[in-house]
């Protein structure tokens, strides 16, 4: 409802100016009223439960969403730059700048306040779609925002021209905001990695960290929506039993489920041997091949990496 009149407000105003900067407002409007359909789309399909043509739920609809937010609003910047040249080209005829400018001034006012919440509510609950809809959002004000200087510029100069120069202006600022989504997009359909979150993991099961764990390493996750997929090996004494290790993982599995609520993991047990004797902090082994000599950080290029006695190794 809000993009439907803010849209409205807009075209009212081309239509009230003929004014190009107006016009790349308008447009990117359009292209806002089409995402947040797209978007609601992709929140709906995003929360089915997982079924068996999906076992690992329907999150990721929401990178394919952000993409295709990001190809609308290139798509109204090309339209933008079109109708701008061709202006410039004719000559601009405006009018009512000065009505035309509260309009914009009103409508852009309304779209930061959303924007904003709708990127909070977005980063609570970790959905891609409701931040880049925010982002949008915002962007569509601070699109307002620049065509509210131009207007001014062209009422206080007189200079017609800077009319669709600044639209031109502000269809650039809408392509970085669209490459900006579909690198986000790419990204996530990619499960490119985020290094705050590894970081995160990292931090977390370094703090949990007990003696005869001997070595984490090639540790894996993914990210859909707010859901986390994640997966490493574990190295422990080879004299630990299955109902042991068993346990090992419903611990691991509850401290990675308070830090990443709704999160999946899965753990690959290695057994130790003598090599990592020197590595290894457990006091109580009465099997030791070697004392305890190397110590090793349990950071992000570690844990991600080869086992820690294979390291150098070809």
């Amino acid at each position: 409802m809000v993009g439907f009149s803010m849209f409205a407000a807009k075209i009212g105003a081309y239509f009230l100016t003929s004014s190009e900067a107006i016009f790349s407002d308008a447009a990117e409007s359009i292209v806002h009223i089409l995402a947040t359909g797209m978007a609601l789309f992709s929140i709906i399909l995003s929360n089915k439960p997982p079924d068996e043509s999906h076992p690992y739920g329907h999150n990721k609809v929401e990178y394919f969403s952000a993409g295709v937010e990001g190809f609308l609003i290139f798509t109204a910047a090309v339209v933008i730059i079109y109708s701008a040249v061709s202006d410039i080209i004719k000559g601009p005829e405006l009018e009512k700048l000065d009505t035309g400018a509260i309009i914009i001034f009103l409508a852009g006012l309304i779209n930061m306040f959303l924007g904003f919440y709708l990127i909070r509510i977005g980063k609570k609950t970790n959905s891609i779609t409701l931040i880049a809809d925010g982002k949008h959002v915002l962007t569509d004000s601070y699109t307002s925002a620049g065509v509210i200087v131009g207007v001014l510029l062209v009422i206080f100069t007189g200079y017609k021209l800077l009319d669709p120069i600044f639209a031109i202006a502000v269809a650039l600022n809408i392509i970085y905001t669209g490459y900006m989504l579909i690198r986000e997009s790419v990204g996530g359909l990619m499960n490119e990695a985020n290094h705050a979150v590894l970081n995160k993991i990292t931090n977390v099961l370094t703090k949990n960290k007990k003696d005869y764990w001997i070595d984490i390493h090639e540790l894996r996750y993914w990210q859909s929506g707010d859901r986390i997929f994640l997966d490493f090996h574990l190295i422990l004494p080879y004299y630990f039993n299955i109902q042991q290790t068993h346990k090992e993982e419903n611990e691991i599995e509850e401290i990675i489920q308070n830090e990443f609520e709704g999160s999946q993991l899965k753990i690959h047990f290695d057994f130790c041997v003598n090599e990592l004797c020197k590595y290894c902090n457990y006091t109580e082994c009465t099997v030791r091949a070697f004392p305890k000599d190397t110590n090793f950080d349990w950071d992000v290029k570690k844990l991600i990496g080869k086992p820690i006695y294979l390291i150098g190794k070809s």
